[in-house]
């Protein structure tokens, strides 16, 4: 096997991150163990703030570009379908069991191996910073957000989530929208007052069937959709407000801004966002990473799960070991091959970029 002593070491840690709970925000103890594994492997510099762990290539150049290599190390909880210990690092044939062995501990494992394999070489064309980072899970304040204005500019990120070491190059921005029609108070029994039901009932036959002209080539149409709704206190009472939510899933054809500019123009409720952070992403095909996994016989597709692709402000693919559809189930689990796939694929495909 190729890179069998950065194999080693990735099992043996993802075994030890496995037996140590980490749901996001309770992640520190397995951010201890990033840190600690970085230093034993002879990195000079590891930076740790919250529960987030990163550092750069021995010959850092700030006169080169630099690299992001990030993926996180929190968890959601176990559900209750668990028939195995979720805690229990266990291997049978080719699967390591455990909780978030597949999302993300095999893709955090194997992209620490990569930065080690670069980590002493000279006169490579970008720098290197790894990150692992927590508060994926739950998109928290405290995650790779909390560390991007200490880790430098960044030319562009390889995020490493389970995509069968596929190349996500676009992903779905994600806002909330907090929703209030207005009308005026009324007894039901004499057609008295404006019902705000009625009102808001017009607001959203729009984003029902409202299309905005530009579709993604990956994803299509942007999709909004009414997922909450209350009004009224009393059966003979008019109501005064309705106050509804809406999901709305952008694509990489609009900012999350110039979606949000255009609701508040067309529709007649009040609208409050909750956030703008959670961004959707893009990067050209034509970019040199891309490039480089095309090569490979790696293909592009366009992701509908989310990721800390969302906090990014630059090009980012993603591109990560194991399967998006075992994250989340019970007794998720990761092959070992795919590690050791994992593994030589990243190392190849940043050779072709960085070396």
């Amino acid at each position: 096997m190729r890179y069998q002593a950065l194999y080693d070491n990735a099992i043996a840690l993802l075994q030890q991150l496995i037996a140590t709970p980490s749901v996001s925000r309770s992640e520190e103890n397995t951010a201890l163990l990033v840190e600690q594994f970085l230093m034993q492997q002879g990195v000079e510099k590891v930076h740790r703030h919250l529960n987030n762990v990163w550092a750069y290539n021995r010959h850092f150049d700030a006169g080169k570009p630099t690299i992001l290599l990030n993926s996180h190390h929190d968890t959601v909880k176990p559900n209750s379908a668990y028939t195995r210990d979720p805690f229990a690092p266990t291997i049978e044939g080719d699967c390591l069991y455990g909780l978030g062995s597949n999302d993300a501990g095999a893709s955090v494992v194997g992209l620490l191996s990569t930065f080690l394999h670069f980590y002493n070489a000279e006169n490579l064309r970008y720098n290197i910073c790894i990150a692992i980072t927590g508060e994926e899970e739950v998109s928290g304040h405290n995650g790779i957000e909390s560390i991007l204005d200490k880790i430098g500019e960044i030319e562009f990120a390889l995020v490493g989530e389970p995509t069968q070491m596929q190349m996500a190059i676009a992903e779905r921005g994600l806002m909330v929208l907090d929703c209030t029609a207005r009308g005026i108070a009324g007894h039901a029994a004499r057609n008295e007052g404006d019902n705000a039901i009625y009102n808001a009932m017009r607001d959203i036959e729009w984003f029902r069937t409202y299309k905005f002209p530009l579709e993604s080539e990956l994803f299509g149409a942007i999709k909004m959709s009414v997922t909450q709704i209350d009004a009224g206190y009393q059966h003979n009472i008019v109501p005064a407000e309705c106050h509804f939510v809406v999901d709305v899933r952008v694509t990489d054809r609009y900012t999350n801004q110039q979606v949000l500019d255009h609701i508040k123009q067309s529709v007649k409720c009040e609208v409050k966002e909750r956030s703008l952070r959670l961004k959707p992403s893009y990067i050209d095909p034509a970019h040199p990473i891309v490039q480089a996994g095309l090569a490979l016989g790696r293909t592009t597709f366009g992701s509908p799960t989310s990721s800390d692709q969302m906090l990014l402000s630059v090009p980012s693919l993603k591109m990560g070991i194991g399967d998006s559809a075992r994250s989340h189930s019970a007794d998720e689990y990761v092959k070992l091959s795919e590690i050791a796939e994992g593994i030589e694929l990243y190392i190849e495909i940043l050779t072709k970029v960085i070396a």
